[in-house]
């Protein structure tokens, strides 16, 4: 199928995919601090150190296939690819729902972090069927698909702990599974077969998709910015429950209302704002930069926070922390040729796992150590100081990328509709 075929209707599905993936994923987040001390018999701060390394185990598996499932996707096509991803995901949710000890959540993650995940050929079919003039914009909503999934499925996972902590993972798994049920029925191949090309494992695997960027200059500085970046966001998915439970006492529901509340402020600024505040600032470049400069004051923020509302409000700043991510991988996939958009996205995925791979095991750590009432120092707030320094690392590398970047990204050539 052509990039023209594939159009808007193709892009919907694929919103609507990452939506209902992120929402399987939401919802697990406010219960899995409860079901790991069920498990262990742990107390928080204890607990908090298990979910580092659950999220260590899936991202060190995902760093290895997922530049795998994105080569893969330039050989064979995004859609087989990104099926598989849903299907594993949705088994994953099942096997940590029936956990009957720590290690089958282990178990669990590690099936998921073969499959890599679904955002990988998810964000190559998006360049596919995108100019790249528009790819930071839609890119935005792509990231406004997450958002819109952490309102809803942080709200329903609150609301379904009171059945236990194992119904939000029994629901996301179901969600999932009639994901790629829906998907394997309604979605369309955006690669036609004249734009793929032959698979290598030289260049399928982190080291070889990375040395493969290296052809590009500013992509290489900007990939090692994304890596800081990253790095330091992990703070948030991997002590945020942990925290708010830790420091103000909440309870599930609490914590999935909070988490919904950032989504909320996510969404709109990704899959609104994106396309008027870009153009605003004055491009990707200008809202990257403005993106970064927001997320240091809220890693400040969070780690001062005294009260639960400062939460919510130092949250405000996701308005503009939301342009970073979606603001640079359209700077890098404007350097890139059409037929590797795939490696590239399979690039990023990598760092992202190697990120996750040394990022919740860091944060959780830093939190758990800092956190315990025995530390010589109380203060759970020290991650996020992390992550603020993190962030400070990553600007100075995307300054250095921007040194090497054209001014102007090349105009979209003429058989290559926008979407």
């Amino acid at each position: 199928m052509s990039l023209r075929t594939a159009g808007r209707g193709a892009f919907a599905f694929i919103f609507v995919a990452v939506l209902v993936d992120s929402i399987g994923f939401g919802i697990i987040l406010p219960v899995l601090p409860r079901l790991i001390m069920q498990l262990t018999g742990v107390s928080v701060d204890r607990a908090a150190v298990y979910g580092g390394w659950l999220s260590f185990v899936y991202a060190l598996l995902q760093f290895f296939c997922a530049p795998v499932l994105g080569n893969l996707s330039d050989r064979f096509g995004r859609r087989p690819v990104l099926l598989f991803a849903l299907l594993a995901l949705g088994c994953d949710y099942l096997v940590m729902g029936f956990a009957p000890v720590i290690a089958w959540l282990f178990v669990g993650r590690m099936v998921a972090g073969v499959a890599g995940a679904s955002f990988t050929p998810a964000y190559a079919y998006v360049a596919d069927i995108t100019a790249p003039a528009r790819r930071a914009q839609n890119f935005g909503l792509m990231g406004a698909a997450f958002g819109v999934g952490f309102i809803v499925g942080p709200a329903i996972g609150g609301l379904l702990g009171a059945f236990g902590p194992r119904a939000p993972f029994f629901t996301a798994g179901a969600i999932a599974l009639a994901n790629t049920a829906f998907g394997y029925f309604a979605l369309p191949e955006s690669l036609p077969r004249e734009s793929r090309r032959p698979f290598h494992w030289a260049r399928a695997n982190p080291l070889g998709t990375l040395l493969q960027m290296l052809e590009f200059p500013p992509v290489s500085w900007l990939l090692g910015a994304l890596l800081l970046w990253q790095l330091a966001h992990q703070v948030l998915p991997s002590t945020w429950a942990f925290y708010t439970i830790s420091k103000f006492h909440w309870s599930s529901a609490e914590v999935g209302y909070s988490l919904a509340f950032v989504g909320l402020v996510m969404a709109v600024a990704q899959g609104v704002l994106t396309r008027v505040l870009i153009p605003w600032i004055g491009g990707e470049r200008r809202a990257a930069a403005a993106g970064m400069a927001a997320a240091l004051i809220a890693y400040i923020g969070y780690a001062f926070a005294t009260e639960g509302w400062m939460m919510y409000f130092v949250s405000l700043t996701t308005f503009l922390f939301a342009l970073t991510y979606p603001s640079m991988n359209a700077l890098a996939s404007q350097q890139i040729p059409a037929n590797a958009q795939g490696e590239l996205q399979g690039a990023v995925a990598g760092l992202y796992s190697l990120s996750s791979i040394i990022g919740p095991p860091l944060m959780t750590q830093v939190f758990g150590h800092f956190s315990a009432r025995s530390a010589g120092v109380y203060f759970p707030g020290a991650a996020f100081l992390t992550a603020a320094l993190l962030t400070v690392g990553s600007a100075l590398l995307f300054a250095r990328a921007m040194r090497f970047a054209p001014q102007r990204a090349p105009a979209p050539s003429s058989n290559t509709p926008g979407v």
